[in-house]
């Protein structure tokens, strides 16, 4: 009688253990979706002070800041992991041209606002990077544990579903060709 009751303690305590870890790890992969938000909101924030510095010197642009306007709030009203990744991608090939239409100013280059809003810009942009890194590896550790062996059978039971993985658009992903 005491063995199995000793052993029906060791199970509910490795249950008890193995939930809290699979809680852990899924608030850990939370925490991380809530990082990316916060760098794609700083990085929202920065591009009307940046579009407002361009605007002054490329006032026939008036098309492309209409348009980074625009997937600047699909960006900030997206909901969901996949829709922010894909908002996110079209803002990132936007602000690709108005880095080559300042490219067509040499006064805005040389101008210390402009540059100090790019320097952020690119900083926001690491950021970015190291929160869909910790993000992706946050994921990968939270899936693992629900599929490892005996975690599966409780997972599931449990109703722990797969975090889906913050990927880049295939066209961030082509080689870049340098030629001079």
């Amino acid at each position: 009688m005491i063995y199995a009751v000793i052993a029906i303690a060791l199970i509910l305590l490795f249950i008890w253990f193995l939930y809290n870890g699979l809680i852990t790890a899924r608030l850990r992969v939370n925490e991380a979706l809530s990082q990316i938000d916060v760098q794609l909101k700083r990085r929202a924030d920065l591009i009307p002070n940046l579009i407002e510095t361009v605007k002054g010197y490329a006032k026939h642009e008036k098309e492309l800041f209409e348009k980074v306007t625009k997937e600047r709030s699909a960006l900030v009203s997206a909901k969901g992991m996949h829709d922010k990744a894909e908002a996110n991608n079209q803002l990132s090939q936007t602000l690709k041209s108005i880095f080559a239409v300042a490219e067509s100013y040499p006064d805005l280059k040389a101008s210390q606002n402009f540059s100090e809003l790019q320097s952020e810009l690119s900083d926001t942009e690491n950021k970015i990077a190291y929160s869909r890194q910790f993000y992706n590896s946050s994921v990968l550790d939270f899936n693992t544990k629900i599929q490892v062996f005996p975690n599966v059978f409780f997972a599931k039971l449990l109703n722990f579903k797969e975090a889906e993985f913050f990927e880049a658009e295939n066209e961030d992903k082509k080689k870049v060709e340098v030629k001079f």
